[in-house]
């Protein structure tokens, strides 16, 4: 039997996952960070990206995160999320639009920090849900 971990996903409006994971991944404003069963306590800010939960050695589940804080301990690790929602309730047309809009936007000069904060945000969401297709399951909607 795999060593594993608690891991709890929540945003400020809902639960997200609770459960044993074997590993999580979770991109930090510095990079990606990989965390075990029995890593060290480490508190990180999180940028808009993936948390990526791998359950068994079968089954993945991917989140988007709009940004938040990672905290781990040698047996829980939680993630703090400012907004979180499960990568296949993603809606990828919608992602695709706000990212070609703040193209758009970046290219005329418009609002320099709100466009790059609308093509970060659609860029992450879109690299959630192609993990997801990766890993061969379902997108929703």
């Amino acid at each position: 039997m795999a060593l594993t971990v608690h891991v709890d996903v929540v945003s400020a409006e809902k639960e997200l996952f609770s459960g044993r994971a074997q590993m999580v991944v979770a991109t930090a404003e510095l990079g990606e960070v990989g965390i075990l069963p029995g890593h060290s306590p480490l508190l990180a800010r999180l940028k808009p990206g993936q948390v990526r939960i791998q359950i068994s050695a079968t089954e993945m589940q991917v989140f988007y995160v709009s940004g938040g804080l990672l905290e781990v301990q040698p047996r829980t690790v939680t993630v703090l999320a400012e907004y979180a929602e499960d990568a296949a309730n993603l809606d990828e047309t919608a992602a695709v639009r706000a990212r070609e809009a703040a193209l758009r936007a970046w290219q005329n000069r418009l609002s320099d920090r709100q466009c790059a904060e609308t093509l970060v945000q659609a860029t992450a969401q879109l690299q959630a849900i192609d993990r997801l297709r990766r890993t061969g399951s379902k997108l929703g909607k």
